[in-house]
C-alpha cells in the first residue's frame, strides 16, 4: 500500500516494512524512529518486535493473532493519525576513547595516502564532532554511524578480513564505527576501542541504541591497556549522558 508519506510492503508471513524514503538524514532518522515509538505507544496486538533502520521500520507479527489487512490497517492508521511531534527517548551521547595507529589501527597511514591527508588530520576529523547512531546491525551491537567528514569517504575493501578485533573503529563508505564482536569486515581499520557495547551478560546487553550518539577521544596506547584491564577486571563501565542535539 502506498501513501503519500510511507509505503507499507509485506516481508514474508509475519514481517511488514513501512517505507519513508530513500536519502539518509538526521531529520529522516528522527521521523522513522519517533514513528516507531508512536508505533510501541500503541501497542498493537500481535507485533512482537519493532525494528527502525535508516529509512524503514519492519514490524515482526504473529499472522495466527491478526492478518496482514488488520495490521496494516491499525498501523496505517497510527502513522496518519495528527501528532503534535513524534515519540523520540531523549538522545544520549557515548564517548569512546580510541587509540588510532600502530599495530591497533593498521590502516590509519592506508586512510591517510588516499585521501591526501596526514595521520594526525585524519584523527582529528574523526574525533571532531558526535555521530548519529542511525541503527544497529550486522553482528550484535554494532552501531552504523553517519555523519562522517567527506574528506574521509572511501570505498570498502574490495576484499574482506576474516578476522576483525573487537572494538577495532573502521571507515566504510560514508560511515564510521566500531566492531561489537570479532567478525569478518571490510572496512578500514584505523584505531581500537577497549569498550565493549555488547555482553551476554550485560542488562540490557546493548550499551546504544538507534538515536544515540558517539564521539571518539584519541587515547594513547598505555591509556589504551589501562582502560582494557580495568573493564576485564570489572571496575569501569561505559558512561553514556543525556544529549542535546541543536547543533550536531
Amino acid at each position: 500500500m502506498t501513501h503519500s508519506e510511507f509505503i507499507i510492503r509485506p516481508a514474508g508471513e509475519g514481517g511488514m516494512i513501512i517505507g519513508f524514503g530513500r536519502e539518509m538524514s538526521p531529520a529522516l532518522s528522527r521521523r522513522v524512529h519517533g514513528m516507531a515509538g508512536r508505533l510501541r505507544q500503541k501497542k498493537i496486538n500481535g507485533i512482537y518486535d519493532i525494528v527502525p533502520a535508516y529509512c524503514s521500520i519492519t514490524l515482526y507479527f504473529n499472522p495466527l493473532e491478526l492478518s496482514y489487512k488488520e495490521l496494516e490497517q491499525s498501523v496505517t492508521a497510527v502513522l496518519k493519525a495528527k501528532a503534535d511531534s513524534y515519540i523520540l527517548p531523549p538522545s544520549r551521547l557515548l564517548v569512546v576513547p580510541v587509540c588510532y595507529g600502530g599495530v591497533l589501527g593498521p590502516d590509519l597511514e592506508y586512510v591517510a595516502r588516499n585521501t591526501g591527508l596526514t595521520a594526525e588530520q585524519v584523527i582529528k576529523l574523526h574525533t571532531a564532532k558526535p555521530y548519529l547512531v542511525y541503527m544497529l546491525g550486522f553482528t550484535p551491537g554494532f552501531a552504523y554511524l553517519g555523519g562522517l567528514p567527506e574528506a574521509l569517504v572511501l570505498p570498502r575493501q574490495s576484499e574482506p578480513r576474516l578476522r576483525v578485533p573487537a572494538g577495532s573503529v573502521g571507515l566504510g563508505g560514508s560511515h564510521t564505527g566500531f566492531y561489537s564482536v570479532e567478525s569478518p569486515g571490510e572496512w578500514w581499520l584505523i584505531g581500537r576501542t577497549p569498550l565493549r557495547t555488547f555482553s551476554v551478560g550485560q542488562k540490557p546487553p546493548f550499551s546504544l541504541k538507534a538515536g544515540d550518539y558517539v564521539k571518539f577521544s584519541a587515547i594513547e596506547q598505555d591509556e589504551f591497556f589501562s582502560l582494557r584491564r580495568q573493564i576485564r577486571e570489572g571496575k569501569y563501565r561505559p558512561q553514556i549522558c543525556e544529549f542535546e542535539e541543536a547543533g550536531v
